[in-house]
Parts: C-alpha cells; structure tokens; sequence
C-alpha cells in the first residue's frame, strides 16, 4: 500500500512493540528504535511519523524532548488502555493520537493512512511553491584523507555556487574546528564561530543560527566559522554536531560541510548525517591509496556509504601522473565532478582573500570556477 513510507516505533522490546510491528510492516517500512538509545538513534534520521508505545518511561517527556528536534513531525502514542490524565497530558504538548490496542486496530491504521496523505500533500506543495523542501534540507559533506586536495576551496566555491544558481538557503558550516580556513576562501573575517551555540544547543533554532553565522558579501551564503582553536574545539562533542546539524536541516536547503582528514566520533557523526560524501583527491598513486585506506575504515567503522560516497576530481591538468581512465579502473566509485588545474588564475583571488564567484552571470570566470557552475547546475536540473 505505501512501502515507501517509513514509520518509527519508540519503546520497550515488549509484546505490544511486536504486535504493533507485525500489523504495520504490511503497508509500511517499519524501524524499531530501543528504548535505551531512542534519543541519540531516532537523530541519525529524518522521522516524520513516530509512534511511542506503552512501557516508555515517562512518555510526556520523552515526547518533548522529540519536538524539540522534530517539531514538524506527527507523533502517536500507543496504550493497551485508557488512561484519561495521561490522554490529556499527550494531547497537550501536541501528539496527535492516542491509540489503544488492540481494540483501535482499524483506526490506527486510517488514521495513519490520513496522517501519510496530509504530508504527502504538503511536501509536495511546498516543492511546487519554492522548488524546494524547506525543513528538510540536504547535508552534503566535503571529505578528503588526504591534505592539500583542495576540498575547502571546493566546498566553498559549491556553497556559494549553489547560492548563486537558485532560490535556496544554503549554509557552510567549517567543521575544521582546530584550523579552519573557509573564512579566508570568502573574504569573511569573523570574530563568531559555531562555539558561540554551545550554551543554546539544547533548544537550538534558525534566529540562534542566523545570528551567528556571517554572509559573504557577494552571494549572501552563510557561514557557521570554524573556533580555529584546539582547546576550544575540544568542547565540541558528537551530541553537539548531531544538534547542530537536525537544527540546520529545519532551516536550510542545503547544508555544506567541510570536514578535517582526521577521522574522530565528530567526523564520523558527520559523515553519518550527510546525504552526500564527495570524497575530494588528485590524480596520482598517493591519492588512490589513501582512498584506499579510508574506504576500508569507512567499512570497519559500519559508515554506510552505497549511493553517497562520490568523487571529486581536482586540479585536472595534462601533467597529471594518472587519467581518468586510469582512476576508474582502481575505484568503483562513481566521479561526480573534474575540477581544472588553473594555478595562475585563482591563487591571486585566494592571496586577496577574494571568493572565486561574485555574480549570478559573470562573464570572466577563472577555470575551476565555470566547472563548479555546471556541476551545480546539472545538480540542480
């Protein structure tokens, strides 16, 4: 009936659980978040359907604490009997039903019937209206093992592209907490950074986020700057990313990151939220087998990355020790882009601390500027 939508059930490992399970995986994808690490496992998704059972305990809070993250989503509750107070209470802080089984068997699956349609529809009036999903915005990370690739002048150059080319609220977000760097591709100089959000993190929203951030001058992109301070980034824990990045998704189209070759439990809790991964390398020996080995740690560390992880070509050129061709027979991943070698045209713009885009049209693009726009712009077709 609706394969494709996915439901969420949240509670104890008890009978009802599986007899609630057992009903729905007819129509619906149905996964079952344990009870013990609902709060941190439900964040790695996108829910827009939950169905808290009986055996939570205490379901009103629980229930908030979801809103929080989630305010958009639908909420149900399931009980195997009538508890008036606990009806009022649910009602109150905005679940939708309450559903006793197995008596309400019939309604509950109308009623989720009815709750899918009404999402349905507003999902597709607001792509109609806007071209669009406001409140479930694409994460796209920047990743590279290896240093010197050129992943934060690319991220930066597609952010602002992507800004550029459409109607979207885009966001760059400098996950090199100890260095940054983005800052200097946009011209940005910046006495905030994403640090500034640790005392707000637990009820974190767009007015926090947008009072933080910084606008490049040119495409109006906005940026969440790096601490660029060891000690200080070290006050940055997975919960913190994971927050930060479900807050982002609520209020932005697209969310790019960049991310540090040194793989710990933030880049991992990045990597793991991402929609896309584009892995940025060069063409020669040294690059492959760093990919090599970060595909491998991927697999040990159970980071699923099937129809995520693409490639990123860059400083293309004739002197290059290897070609496409050559790439393509040592790696299975599909090259999403190629981006030119051209020393002489931007290392002025980056010494000058100038972005590499400026206009929506611009006439004079240096060479890894015009493949950036048409990789974004078959992107966005």
């Amino acid at each position: 009936m609706m394969k494709d939508m996915q439901l969420f059930l949240v509670g104890e490992d008890n009978e009802l659980r599986k007899d609630l399970a057992d009903l729905l995986q007819m129509s619906y994808k149905v996964l079952m978040i344990d009870l013990e690490s609902w709060s941190s496992e439900i964040r790695r998704y996108d829910p827009e359907i939950v169905i808290f059972t009986e055996g939570s305990i205490n379901p009103v809070e629980m229930i908030k604490d979801f809103y929080q993250d989630f305010p958009n989503a639908s909420v149900m509750y399931v009980h195997t009997q009538e508890d008036f107070q606990l009806l009022r209470e649910l009602t109150r802080i905005g679940t939708e039903d309450f559903i006793i089984l197995p008596d309400e068997k019939e309604l509950l699956e109308s009623r989720l019937e009815q709750l899918w349609q009404k999402r349905s529809v507003v999902r597709e009036s607001a792509v109609a209206s806007t071209g669009f999903k406001r409140g479930r915005g694409q994460i796209f990370a920047f990743y590279s093992g290896k240093g010197g690739a050129g992943k934060t002048l690319i991220s930066t150059a597609f952010a602002q592209t992507l800004k550029l080319e459409s109607t979207a609220q885009v966001l760059h977000i400098d996950l090199n907490l100890q260095f940054g760097g983005a800052e200097m591709y946009l011209g940005i100089e910046s006495n905030r950074s994403i640090i500034d959000l640790k005392p707000v993190i637990n009820e974190l929203n767009e007015h926090h986020i947008r009072n933080i951030s910084e606008k490049e001058n040119y495409s109006k992109l906005e940026l969440l700057a790096s601490p660029m301070d060891a000690e200080v980034a070290e006050k940055i824990d997975e919960e913190f990313i994971l927050r930060l990045l479900r807050a982002c998704k609520r209020s932005y189209d697209f969310i790019i990151i960049d991310l540090p070759t040194t793989v710990d439990v933030k880049t991992f809790t990045a990597l793991e939220e991402s929609d896309r991964i584009y892995y940025v390398m060069t063409l020669d020996t040294p690059a492959i087998r760093v990919l090599k080995n970060v595909e491998e740690l991927f697999k040990r560390l159970g980071l699923y990355t099937h129809e995520r992880l693409e490639l990123v070509v860059n400083q293309v050129g004739r002197d290059n020790e290897l070609t496409k061709k050559d790439l393509e027979r040592f790696v299975q991943l599909p090259i999403t882009a190629e981006i030119r070698r051209d020393i002489k045209g931007i290392q002025s713009m980056i010494n000058k601390g100038e972005p590499l885009r400026k206009e929506m049209k611009e006439k004079k693009m240096v060479g890894p500027a015009k493949d950036i726009q048409k990789w974004v712009s078959s992107m966005l077709k």
